[in-house]
């Protein structure tokens, strides 16, 4: 098969061959084997040289070698490992025609085709083809006849090829020869120019065989050289000479510039390839280790947002790494090898990551220990589900799974045992210095005024009375004592509160540290936490006694504060105050401000505490919680109060296990309860009696508004004594407390003991004594005779303070003024007392105590009965005297008798006596009516008294003195008809029998024919006395009886 001239010379371009039939092949592709011999000389030159320029000169061959590669335009070849093509190609067809593809073959074989190498030395275009090799693969199955055939068939082609080779050459001889010819002339002409002149040789015919033969292609010359001719010496630094430096000695230091500059310019730029691929190696390490790289930065994230839980994986993940890192260098170094590249950047990188992570987690555990022994503060009870969990519990739980060298339960448990003993002994002895202040105020604000706090005792009736007077609202003792109270009441209340005082903490504390103990807490843990071991999730026994005597001491110190608080006098040093306790590392001093929550400090310590008070021998000077001129209804209010918090707590306390086990189980508790008890008692009767005394100046002088006949006073004193009783029971009795103790069998608030019951006993009566004497006093004060405006004694306060507000106010005051009016309202308030008050006071006592009153009750009415009587006697007494000077007068006037005939008319000292009757009918019936009939029924049997007395000291009597006593005693009888008693009867018949004895027979006898006379005068009189004696007269039924009520008391005798 003939061979084209192109393909021909493609072939020695390719192969670097000089014809189509070499003996052998070339060393290598790589290299020109045409070089001549000035080539030759020069490469010395070159490898000893400057450096620049042969990596300038290979530069340039190489671009020019690269350039004819790439003129050639064959597809499919090979590339090198620097990427550029060369003429093997990846595949060819058989050059013996046995088979269209060696590759194809190959594979059939089962030999590695991809391999360049082995693949190379079966392509017949490579230089490394193996004859030998081919054979044996390829054709190792060919017999001989079907070599010769293959042999046949390459020779064919290498014949075809060879053929178009000469096609080539003699088709473009001349060609050839013109450029050589330039190429010499040019290269002749570089050489020569500035060189020394030579003599001129003679001109040789071109002969390609002689130009082979010299030294150099180059050296030969033709008619067109210019070797001959003189070169101009500006020119000589370029010739191509040594001393020249070959031509380049012209441009040497201008490209030296240029390359400086270049390096200057382009040397960042160029050196950034550098950079490129280190950070190409960084970036690759880093994505084949970017889990290690990530976990400082995540720790450090998951730390700042308080994840735990990322905190907790991340770290684990860290610690496995850590673990694979020191197992490799840990085998390395059991097996004496060395670490490959790879595993010593593993080892250094993950050192790096658990370093930063470890002292990551290290402070983390810090901030986790000082939350924990911190996270003491009361948390409201949760109102979502279970995954809410306590701030506690999370953060053992993180501690327990990061690894930890102390028990974390027993630190968190240790800590708020001294931080509730801290906190118990700051706030309440600064509450009580609070108090302590607060009291000795008080003290020096100076006595109160009795008036002004009898006020205050109003208040427990609900009535409006207290606010007709002082225009306010009831309050139940002044806004001072109030506080005060409210400041005793708050610091128990924040000790022994069950939901929101140190009491409540103390015992959720125990609760906590006994299911800790029982291991029930920990079951609240995550399942991670006992993945990471069991080793602090229990208690040591020691742990446990220590928490034990810990939760001991807790309870004793409360008990210890309140019993102090109750049974100790008032604080008289209160350096205290001034020398706070040393902090404690749970608790320090810039923590202090949130250790007592619910005790506010009302005001700033002055700088002038004020000094203890002086003694007076008052009775609350010995009480340290009891404000002073404080009243027993404030008193009653909140001690009974304050009591309901101590007998719960007691309770409470007695019911905790811890407490059981002790040595006296809760009989410390009990005797708490009972001093606590029997000095509130103490106190409060000692301010139950002077507020009895107190009580008078609750008669403001104003009608009841149910019933007219009384005042406000009684059921004013009424609501205080039963509002002092209800109290009292509760105090004495504590029913207010809890039984959750008593529930379990502890017998914890036993009932107040037959002494504090006595003392209970003696002062209620002795408080219905004070009272009642207080009420007689205001009836006896003397009246006032001078100016109105004049006030000594403040009874008549309320008089004109009501007066001066219209209404109906004015029907409801009373003259205070008036003795009278005073002493007739305060018999009808003694009586209402005796017949209602004081017997439901009596009953209510004693089904509030289970007592019973006996002796106390009859003594009680014994005393009512006599103030009774005294105040009557006081009322009826000046009456009565006057009524009898007007009868004596008048009978034993000389006036008196008739001389003659018969009496139409009675004498005028009987018309005297009913008069003054009628005004004391008007006084009673509009101040005291159901007093109306007891009063008149009173004076018509002492007038009756009168009238014998007076008859008895005329010796006889005439018919007409005797039908004139008849008609003066029938008409005064007549007329108060309405008042007669059994008694007034009785002394009337004993006027008739005085009479009746100075009288004769003839008198008697003329006399029974005188009555029908004498009844006609009688009923004319009767008749024209109606107006003016009106009044006596017998009233309807639904009249003023039916509306005064049942007031009135049994006739006098």
């Amino acid at each position: 098969m003939p061979v084209s001239a192109s393909k021909e010379r493609d072939l020695l371009s390719r192969y670097h061959l000089t014809n189509p039939y070499p003996n052998e092949w070339p060393l290598t592709s790589e290299v020109d084997s045409d070089s001549d011999s000035e080539s030759d000389v020069q490469q010395p030159k070159h490898r000893n040289g400057n450096v620049r320029e042969s990596r300038l000169s290979a530069t340039y061959k190489s671009i020019d070698r690269h350039a004819s590669l790439r003129s050639l335009g064959l597809s499919g070849t090979q590339k090198t490992a620097g990427g550029v093509d060369s003429l093997v190609q990846k595949d060819e067809p058989d050059p013996l025609g046995m088979a269209p593809s060696v590759a194809a073959e190959l594979r059939r074989k089962g030999l590695p085709v991809d391999d360049d190498g082995l693949r190379n030395q079966f392509m017949l275009s490579s230089t490394s083809f193996s004859p030998q090799l081919f054979l044996a693969q390829v054709h190792q199955d060919a017999s001989t006849q079907e070599l010769l055939q293959g042999l046949d068939f390459l020779s064919r082609s290498i014949e075809q090829k060879s053929a178009s080779l000469k096609v080539l050459v003699e088709s473009n001889f001349e060609k050839f020869v013109r450029a050589k010819a330039t190429i010499d002339n040019v290269y002749t002409e570089m050489r020569t120019q500035g060189a020394e002149p030579l003599e001129p040789a003679g001109r040789r015919p071109h002969s390609r065989q002689t130009s082979k033969n010299q030294s150099h292609f180059r050296n030969s010359s033709n008619p067109f050289s210019p070797a001959n001719k003189p070169l101009p010496s500006d020119k000589k630094k370029n010739a191509l000479t040594k001393e020249s430096e070959y031509g380049v000695q012209g441009i040497k230091a201008p490209l030296t510039e240029v390359a400086i500059k270049a390096e200057e310019v382009w040397g960042p730029a160029l050196g950034g390839r550098e950079r490129e691929e280190g950070l190409k190696a960084i970036l690759g390490s880093m994505e084949q280790h970017k889990d290690v790289f990530r976990l400082s930065g995540s720790v450090f994230e998951a730390i700042r947002k308080n994840d735990y839980d990322t905190v907790i994986a991340d770290y684990r993940v860290a610690k496995k790494h850590a673990d694979d890192a020191r197992n490799v260098a840990e085998y390395a170094r059991s097996n004496n090898a060395s670490l490959s590249e790879q595993d010593v950047n593993q080892i250094i990188l993950t050192a790096r990551m658990w370093h930063d992570v470890v002292a990551q987690i290290e402070t983390f555990k810090r901030d986790v220990w000082r939350r924990l022994k911190t996270s003491h503060g009361r948390k409201p009870k949760a109102i979502v589900d279970d995954t809410d969990k306590e701030l506690h519990m999370e953060l053992i739980g993180v501690l327990l799974q990061l690894g930890v060298d102390e028990n974390p339960i027993w630190q968190w448990l240790n800590s708020r045992s001294l931080y509730l003993n801290d906190k118990i002994a700051r706030s309440f002895e600064r509450s009580r210095i609070e108090i302590e202040i607060l009291r000795r105020r008080l003290c020096n604000n100076g006595k109160p005024d009795a008036k002004a706090l009898a006020q205050y005792l109003c208040s427990a009736s609900g009535v409006a009375s207290t606010q007709l007077v002082m225009g306010s609202t009831a309050n139940i003792d002044t806004p001072s004592v109030t506080a005060f109270w409210e400041k005793v009441h708050a610091s128990i209340n924040a000790l022994l509160s069950i939901s929101d005082g140190v009491l409540g903490e103390v015992i959720e504390f125990w609760e906590t540290t006994q299911s800790f103990i029982d291991n029930k807490a920990q079951e609240a843990f995550p399942t991670a936490v006992f993945a990471a071991g069991l080793e602090h999730l229990e208690l040591e026994p020691d742990d446990v006694a220590s928490l034990r005597s810990g939760a001991q001491d807790l309870v004793n110190l409360l008990r210890e504060n309140v019993s102090a608080f109750f049974s100790d006098p008032p604080v008289e040093d209160l350096s205290d105050l001034y020398s706070p306790i040393p902090p404690t590392p749970i608790a320090p001093d810039s923590a202090q401000a949130t250790v007592s929550p619910h005790i506010k400090r009302s005001f700033s310590f002055p700088q002038d505490v004020p000094p203890p008070s002086p003694r007076s021998g008052a009775t609350w000077e010995k009480f340290a919680f009891w404000p002073p001129g404080g009243n027993s209804l404030s008193g009653v209010h909140y001690l009974s109060r304050i009591l309901a918090l101590v007998g719960t707590a007691a309770t409470e306390m007695s019911a905790l296990s811890v407490i059981r086990t002790m040595r006296g189980g809760a009989e410390p508790l009990k005797l708490l309860v009972g001093a606590a008890r029997e000095r509130c008692i103490q106190a409060l009767c000692a301010a139950w009696v002077p507020d009895a005394e107190r009580c008078k100046y609750m008669e403001i002088w104003v009608r009841n508004a149910e019933r007219r006949d009384l005042t406000t006073m009684p059921s004013t004193f009424m609501a205080f004594e039963e509002k002092i009783l209800a109290g009292m029971q509760k105090i004495a009795y504590i029913s207010e407390a809890s039984t959750t103790a008593a529930a379990r069998g502890e017998e914890l608030i036993v009932p107040p003991s037959a002494k504090l019951l006595q003392a209970v006993r003696g002062c209620f009566v002795t408080s219905l004594y004070k009272a009642l004497s207080g009420m007689v006093e205001n009836a006896e004060r003397p009246g006032l005779d001078g100016s109105k405006d004049a006030d000594p004694d403040g009874v008549t306060l309320p008089l004109r303070a009501l007066r001066g507000s219209g209404g109906n106010a004015e029907n409801m005051v009373l003259d205070a003024r008036n003795q009278n009016v005073r002493r007739l309202i305060t018999l009808s308030n003694l009586a209402h007392l005796r017949a209602e008050i004081v017997p439901q006071l009596i009953a209510q006592f004693e089904s509030s105590f289970s007592v019973k009153l006996t002796e106390e009750s009859k003594t009680i009415r014994d005393v009512l009965s006599q103030i009774d009587a005294r105040l009557f006697q006081a009322y009826v007494k000046p009456t009565s005297t006057a009524l009898q000077a007007t009868i004596t007068a008048g009978i034993t006037s000389s006036t008196w008798a008739p001389e003659t005939g018969r009496p139409t008319d009675a004498r005028p000292y009987v018309y005297e006596v009913l008069l003054a009757l009628v005004l004391v009918h008007s006084e009673v019936s509009t101040t005291a009516p159901p007093l109306t009939n007891q009063i008149l029924s009173y004076l018509l049997e002492h007038s009756s008294l009168a009238l014998i007395s007076a008859f008895k000291s005329r010796p006889r009597y005439t018919l007409s003195a005797l039908m004139q006593a008849t008609l003066d005693v029938e008409f005064m009888a007549q007329t108060l008809n309405n008042y007669t008693t059994d008694r007034a009867s009785e002394v009337q018949s004993q006027v008739y029998l005085t009479l009746d004895e100075r009288t004769d027979n003839e008198a008697r006898a003329r006399l029974e024919g005188e009555l029908p006379a004498m009844r006609g005068v009688l009923k004319r009189l009767r008749e024209g006395t109606k107006g003016e004696f009106g009044c006596f007269r017998r009233e309807k039924r639904g009249g003023r009886e039916g509306r005064s009520g049942s007031g009135g008391g049994a006739p006098r005798a």
